[in-house]
């Protein structure tokens, strides 16, 4: 059975996405800090028929991440599609000038490290099986730098170059690294299928080969 990881899975977008690629019989595993939280996401999709765990893990602490997606590989198998797709803490959505070098430190190793961490726990078994996919889900500051959230402006620009670079070094191993540039709340983005829609681009994203980013909709429609 192929396995999603989701790697800052919530009651939103996390469980829409785990419903998407259950449908097509992945395993999911859950991974964010709050094992009770999970827990109830878990169950919520085992009464769908999904077959799914949950994994705590903070993607601030690089050995809680290996050991959860290492976790998840042994008991639902080998990971297939990874989605990184934390949600930034609100510190990091503070104006410039009250950005501190520690704080941009922080929004790096969420965004960044924690990212290159993960692509470390699945990437041999990708390899060895010659197929994957990487999904990094960003906001709009990964492309256009807003003086009001400094912290995501430092932090998704070096996260979304990461995987770019990933994109071009992975190509002709059959793994594929994309990103998706969410410009915005969901709820206010007006889609027509509302998370659902956003949850099947990410389905398309994974299922073909394309360039390593994908816009949801055009930037200036959106905020962050």
């Amino acid at each position: 059975m192929p396995t999603l990881a989701i790697v800052g899975a919530g009651p939103g977008l996390g469980v829409a996405v785990a419903r998407r690629f259950g449908r097509e019989g992945y395993a999911v595993a859950l991974i964010s800090r709050d094992q009770s939280k999970l827990d109830g996401l878990v169950q919520g999709l085992v009464d769908e028929g999904i077959t799914a765990r949950g994994f705590a893990a903070d993607v601030l602490e690089p050995a809680q991440l290996a050991d959860a997606l290492e976790a998840a590989a042994k008991e639902l198998g080998p990971i297939t599609v990874l989605q990184y797709s934390p949600l930034p803490f609100r510190s990091f959505l503070r104006p410039v000038l009250e950005t501190p070098p520690e704080l941009a430190l922080e929004a790096l190793q969420f965004s960044l490290f924690g990212l290159m961490h993960a692509v470390g726990a699945v990437l041999p078994d990708m390899r060895a099986a010659g197929d994957g996919s990487i999904v990094l889900i960003n906001g709009g500051t990964s492309v256009k730098a807003r003086a009001d959230f400094a912290g995501t402006s430092i932090a998704f620009p070096a996260e979304s170059a990461y995987g770019e670079m990933l994109h071009d070094a992975l190509a002709d191993d059959g793994i594929r690294v994309v990103q998706l540039v969410i410009p915005g709340g969901i709820p206010k983005l007006n889609l027509p299928n509302g998370i659902d829609d956003v949850a099947e681009k990410i389905w398309v994203l994974h299922s073909a080969r394309g360039p390593f980013r994908e816009m949801l909709i055009p930037l200036e429609e959106g905020r962050e």
